[in-house]
């Protein structure tokens, strides 16, 4: 019984370990971007041939290249794992607009 409940145990702990995997934008594949919560196939598409005209420098750079992905937007990214240069949005330059309002 103990057993069964530790295999349990650890095969959920795994789980949530891949659902808080780090995928970065500049190195993620289109499966690894349809993974992000948040991100469907047209949006990964869309990802994907803005990174073919260059990598995104950081946050600002991807939310301003890529259709649909605002500071709201970036944020619920950012919390599912997704990364710019490795960077979550809490660890990225703030916004220039948030700068104004201050």
């Amino acid at each position: 019984m103990i057993r069964k409940l530790l295999l349990a145990i650890a095969a959920l702990v795994a789980c949530m370990g891949m659902a808080f995997a780090q995928v970065d934008v500049n190195k993620a594949d289109q499966a690894a971007l349809d993974s992000i919560k948040g991100i469907g196939p047209a949006k990964s598409k869309a990802i994907m041939a803005e990174r073919a005209k260059g990598e995104f420098k950081d946050w600002a750079d991807f939310e301003q290249r890529v259709k649909g992905i605002g500071e709201k937007n970036a944020a619920r990214l950012s919390e599912a794992g997704l990364t710019v240069n490795g960077k979550s949005l809490d660890n990225a330059a703030p916004h220039k607009e948030s700068m104004k309002k201050k």
